[in-house]
């Protein structure tokens, strides 16, 4: 088995170090990640620059690019002629919740692979200074023990968060939903010692549920959050509503 490891937090994250580590269980593992810390960078792709690929030990390279680029470089150069089995991306510092999703790196990384239909799972660990990586790590084991296994189904990738308890303290896992998340004052603005307005896009969190089972409320019961995640972003529920805007349209004079 081929596996590889990616992040958002850069190559030297304790967090990807310590998931390549339990990952050697099940496979041969690959470490493709960013020179430097790429947070919140989504699924960007670098074009218009060089990347670099440096090979910093066995099966271990950085790029000079985003999570979405490593995934690409790895595919297209590093493991090109080998087969990928899964993809695993993190252990991110921090939860991917709700919406935050569509901003994560780390959850991107996992969409590109799945895009070319690697099995793919993207980890991220609940914490502020201190990271439980070992406990996640075994989760991401065990998760990907399970996809290695069974697959996933077309078109999908897995985001699984996990809480900031030890493994023992954990009341299970759940499959879960995204929640909504979204920030109240997100832009903060100071003066900087010139007398320039600056600003810092932050804000408080405020989260509230789609539907049951949510993936907030499953790290608020110390539970682990397993999403499924499906890149198709048709909204089938309204195709039928608006193709009755078609005729209507059609006969508007575009050349005109």
């Amino acid at each position: 088995m081929n596996i590889l490891v990616t992040n958002d937090d850069g190559v030297e994250s304790s967090g990807v170090r310590t998931l390549a580590k339990h990952l050697k269980k099940l496979g041969n593992v690959w470490v493709v990640a960013p020179e430097r810390p790429q947070n919140a960078m989504g699924r960007a792709i670098t074009l218009h620059k060089p990347l670099r690929l440096k090979q910093l030990g066995r099966q271990v390279f950085s790029v000079n690019g985003t999570p979405s680029d490593c995934v690409i470089v790895a595919t297209g150069r590093v493991l090109c002629d080998r087969p990928i089995h899964l993809l695993v991306s993190g252990i991110n510092k921090g939860l991917n919740l709700g919406d935050d999703v569509t901003n994560s790196g780390t959850v991107a990384a996992a969409l590109e692979g799945a895009i070319r239909g690697i099995p793919s799972m993207a980890v991220s660990l609940e914490g502020f200074k201190r990271f439980r990586f070992t406990s996640a790590a075994r989760v991401a084991v065990e998760v990907a023990t399970l996809v290695l296994k069974d697959g996933l189904p077309t078109d999908t990738l897995l985001n699984v968060n996990v809480p900031d308890v030890s493994a023992e303290a954990m009341t299970g896992i759940q499959v879960t939903s995204l929640s909504r998340r979204q920030y109240r004052n997100s832009v903060v603005e100071n003066v900087d010692p010139r007398g320039s307005a600056y600003y810092w896009i932050a804000g408080e969190q405020v989260t509230w549920n789609r539907r049951k089972n949510s993936d907030v409320d499953a790290i608020a019961a110390k539970k682990v959050s397993l999403t499924p995640l499906h890149f198709d972003m048709t909204q089938y529920a309204a195709v039928k509503k608006l193709t009755a805007w078609e005729s209507s349209l059609s006969k508007r004079p575009w050349s005109s």
